[in-house]
């Protein structure tokens, strides 16, 4: 029989989300010193880079903040036609994996790079959650520079999460699945028996960033949702939210919501990385891709690697543990210090805080239920508790926190943002948000020095925020100031969808960094043409290589004679300018495919395999100087076995080939 309890539960949440999405009206937006706290001034900067997952875009989005302004919008898992990636033959391997090419995934959370506990700004990490993927950005370049696939994983939702020194980032499986390599044609009815989860340890290089999938943790075959590192006094564990306890494989509203409560997983990972190094670990035979980008030759490689090293937890019974938490948890978010760490219940009218402390006490008193989960010791909740926020809201998703010893938390059923404070777990204040909040990110709210007098919010539904357009509103962020004692909604601004996480930096840690150029006596690429000098087109068999040479205002060449049908042409445009912001775009006529983005410095190409006959224009596609118009040329394609002979020229210079 289903749980009458959970079924009451369950119904007053659905009553209150229908009246949490009823529109609230603008009259209750923002008031009194607002638009002061949110104006930045032309030509003067914002105080923080804001970078916000892009969710089913699989693009990573830069705003700045408090003016929420969009600043970029960076390509990661999905092909970008404004930029050329997945077009350019440079950047299509980045999107490689072990199903082939795969121009999108559902990228949800961001994790900046760290030192010492802190933000240091050298890269920001995002998980794709479908494929699944984790991937690595630049933040001199504002460009995705690594992407790796995750073997073993049926979702990388759990991710990615970093520790104190960022050394590792790590991806918890979402959807647990048969393992890689192992008989996978099972029946679905058999999840026990045949399903794992899979938590991934990928070490990062200090110096380059470059990440490498250490090892993998095997678990019982949970959900993963949410996770945080320890810090402080808690570096060295991790701690993850999991659900579908049940490990059901249906209709899991239901059957999934049979027990009281799930779990927070408590794992010593340095435990962990002790039994690998001593080589305790199994070798498994899987297949994922690993992708690199590399900036001197302009060029992406993807490399299939075969081999993963894990370890089963149930062989291992020092480095796991089972904390039960309220029903379905999303958030696990320890605070500054490393001691709280505080598990959400989506379903819960409560948010339970627990001890590092009391945690490791537990342990060593063997404080556990008499029941294992699954061979895991199960920690007894009182024994890890430190106290419970009572009544503190609906549907708790999500916690970060200030520099002051206070806490705040999205409640997505009542949608509104609540403040509390961690030593006596009261509620401080509470503010509506419009409407049905997920995530919250305050500036340094994950670390061990949060900064910001600031919160955003990151809302699941818009309704009457924003002009409407059609059957779907534009995603949403608001902006909260938080220096005072009551938090004040100051800003609401839409966002490129669908947001979930998001994390933001100090603008002055990164923006005197930025790369601005790419130096052209070292451009690397095979195919550069380091001047007009260089520019010429070759024939290898049906391949036609045209060296093409960008500056403004022209091409060169800018005519191009002899192609033939059934030719593949690879325009290897090069970009001579030396000057910041001055990149120049290509585009062929009829050409099924993207254009070219190509900074100053930069070589980049673009395959065409002409479809018939004729003149076709080429362009450039990004206004350049006053004469951008003129910035043009033609390609001849005759039939094929044609006697027009291959030559190229650029005003009266005329070259054959």
């Amino acid at each position: 029989m289903f749980n009458k309890k959970i079924i009451t539960g369950l119904l007053a949440v659905a009553a209150l989300y229908s009246s949490a999405c009823k529109p609230k009206g603008a009259d209750n937006a923002v008031s009194g010193d607002a638009a002061s706290k949110t104006y930045v001034a032309p030509g003067k900067y914002d105080e923080l880079y804001n970078f916000v997952s892009g969710g089913f875009s699989g693009q990573l989005s830069v705003y700045g903040l408090p003016s929420g302004r969009l600043l970029r919008v960076i390509p990661v898992f999905s092909v970008d036609p404004e930029k050329g990636w997945g077009y350019s033959e440079e950047t299509k391997p980045m999107l490689n994996t072990s199903h082939g090419f795969v121009p999108w995934d559902d990228l949800h959370h961001v994790e900046m790079s760290m030192k010492d506990g802190v933000a240091d700004g050298k890269w920001v990490f995002v998980n794709g959650n479908n494929t699944p993927r984790l991937a690595r950005i630049d933040l001199k370049t504002f460009r995705t520079a690594e992407i790796i696939e995750l073997p073993n994983s049926g979702g990388n939702h759990s991710s990615p999460f970093g520790t104190e020194n960022s050394e590792y980032i790590v991806a918890g499986t979402r959807f647990s699945v048969p393992e890689d390599g192992s008989a996978g044609d099972v029946p679905i009815d058999t999840y026990k028996e045949n399903f794992k989860g899979h938590i991934s340890f990928v070490s990062i290089d200090k110096e380059s960033g470059e990440m490498n999938l250490a090892f993998q943790l095997k678990t019982p075959g949970l959900n993963f949702d949410l996770a945080r590192a320890g810090k402080g006094k808690s570096h060295g564990w991790f701690f993850f939210s999991c659900y579908n306890s049940e490990q059901a494989n249906t209709l899991l509203e239901v059957n999934a919501s049979q027990n009281d409560k799930d779990f927070i997983m408590a794992v010593n990972w340095k435990k962990a990385e002790e039994y690998v190094k001593a080589g305790k670990g199994k070798k498994q035979a899987v297949k994922y891709a690993h992708n690199k980008y590399n900036e001197e030759t302009h060029t992406g490689t993807s490399e299939i690697k075969n081999e993963v090293t894990v370890l089963d937890i149930a062989e291992f019974p020092d480095i796991v543990y089972f904390i039960p938490c309220p029903k379905s948890p999303h958030g696990c978010d320890v605070d500054p210090t490393g001691e709280y760490i505080v598990g959400s219940g989506k379903l819960a009218a409560l948010l339970p805080v627990f001890s590092f402390d009391k945690i490791q006490k537990a342990i060593a008193d063997q404080a556990f239920e008499q029941d294992k989960y699954s061979g895991i010791p199960v920690i007894k909740y009182e024994a890890a508790l430190y106290g419970e926020v009572q009544k503190p809201g609906l549907g708790p998703l999500h916690t970060e926190f200030d520099a002051d010893g206070n806490a705040y938390t999205s409640f997505f059923v009542s949608s509104e943002v609540v403040k509390w404070n961690i030593k006596d777990l009261k509620v401080l204040d509470r503010q509506p948000t419009y409407y049905s909040v997920g995530h919250l990110m305050v500036p340094g709210g994950n670390t061990k020095k949060p900064f910001g007098k600031y919160l955003v919010a990151y809302n699941k539904i818009t309704k009457d925020r924003y002009l409407p357009t059609g059957p779907e509103l534009s995603q949403s962020a608001q902006l909260y100031d938080i220096s005072g004692e009551k938090m004040q909604l100051i800003l609401d601004f839409p966002t490129i969808g669908e947001p979930h996480y998001a994390q933001a930096i100090p603008a002055d840690l990164i923006k005197e960094k930025q790369l601005k150029i790419y130096d052209i006596n070292a451009n690397k690429h095979p195919y550069a043409a380091k001047g007009e000098g260089e520019a010429k087109v070759v024939r290898e068999g049906n391949k036609v290589h045209v060296y093409l040479t960008a500056i403004r205002s022209h091409f060169a060449p800018d005519n191009i004679e002899g192609v033939q049908l059934g030719d593949e042409v690879y325009f290897h445009v090069t970009n001579l300018e030396q000057d910041w912001d001055v990149p120049h775009g290509f585009g062929v006529k009829g050409a099924n495919n993207g254009e070219l983005l190509i900074m100053p410095g930069e070589t980049l190409t673009l395959k065409w395999v002409p479809d018939r006959t004729g003149i076709f224009p080429i362009y450039c596609t990004d206004f350049c100087s006053a004469l951008h118009q003129e910035m043009s040329g033609y390609v001849r394609v005759s039939p094929k076995g044609s006697n027009t002979p291959l030559k190229f020229s650029l005003g009266n210079k005329a070259a054959a080939k």
